[in-house]
């Protein structure tokens, strides 16, 4: 099945490639299309850049920060939210108003309170927190259906129940989410950096390479950062194999 699942996805990667080939053979315009040669090429000429790699630590950092700061509000949030059906109710439409909330809209507005370099953080912060919320929630809820019973027959202290079998319980499937939730805030974070021209950043670098009509290295930017987010969900998915493994 694994096998079968991988040739499926080596499949699909060489439909989008010789999508690319046909959609550039037809269009035959390099400022709207560029080749997949010429964006090998600047991606390489990207990889032994510097720069590049000082942007993508900083815009790497922003994305963390953010991760972190939702991961911990989510979480704490989840625990006090599984332990109290009115503080889940309260927030209920604050999430819901969070999940909708126009990322552009938001940018703007942050921009005239704070600096380009902590906007995106901002804002990646606040379209990650809701992901991690209904994620640990739905991990917490299940945990609880599995042991209520048995914690309420022993009468566990709440603070042992809290730290030692919700979160440790829930921690894998957070975990197994995590890589997406992680990837989802690069993207965010990438965005408010091209909104706000954050310097030395990723984002900083795309919007430069539209402003100047470089289109082989906006290509090769973003080809950067979907095998970056590839990366990243394939770290997190192998730690979850391997913490259910070492659990079995």
């Amino acid at each position: 099945m694994n096998k079968r699942n991988a040739l499926l996805s080596a499949a699909a990667v060489v439909a989008l490639w010789l999508a690319w080939l046909v959609a550039y053979t037809c269009v035959k315009n390099d400022y709207v299309l560029p080749s997949f040669w010429d964006a090998c090429r600047e991606t390489g000429r990207l990889l032994a850049s510097a720069s590049f790699w000082r942007a993508l630590g900083n815009t790497f950092l922003r994305t963390l920060w953010a991760f972190l700061i939702s991961l911990a509000l989510g979480v704490l949030l989840a625990v006090a939210a599984h332990l109290s059906r009115g503080l889940r109710a309260f927030l209920s439409p604050v999430i819901s108003l969070l999940r909708t909330l126009p990322t552009m809209a938001v940018i703007l507005m942050l921009l005239l309170w704070t600096t380009p370099a902590v906007t995106p953080v901002i804002v990646s912060a606040l379209v990650l927190f809701p992901a991690v919320y209904a994620a640990a929630l739905a991990a917490l809820d299940e945990v609880g259906e599995a042991y209520g019973e048995l914690v309420r027959s022993f009468r566990v202290p709440l603070a042992r129940r809290i730290f030692q079998m919700y979160l440790p319980l829930s921690a894998p499937v957070l975990l197994k989410q995590a890589g997406g939730i992680f990837s989802l805030g690069l993207k965010v974070v990438i965005s408010g950096e091209v909104l706000a021209a954050t310097y030395r950043s990723l984002g900083g670098m795309m919007q430069e390479a539209k402003m100047y009509l470089e289109m082989p290295t906006l290509m090769a930017l973003t080809l950067l950062v979907i095998l970056l987010g590839f990366l990243l969900e394939g770290a997190c998915y192998l730690s979850y194999r391997l913490i259910v493994r070492w659990r079995q």
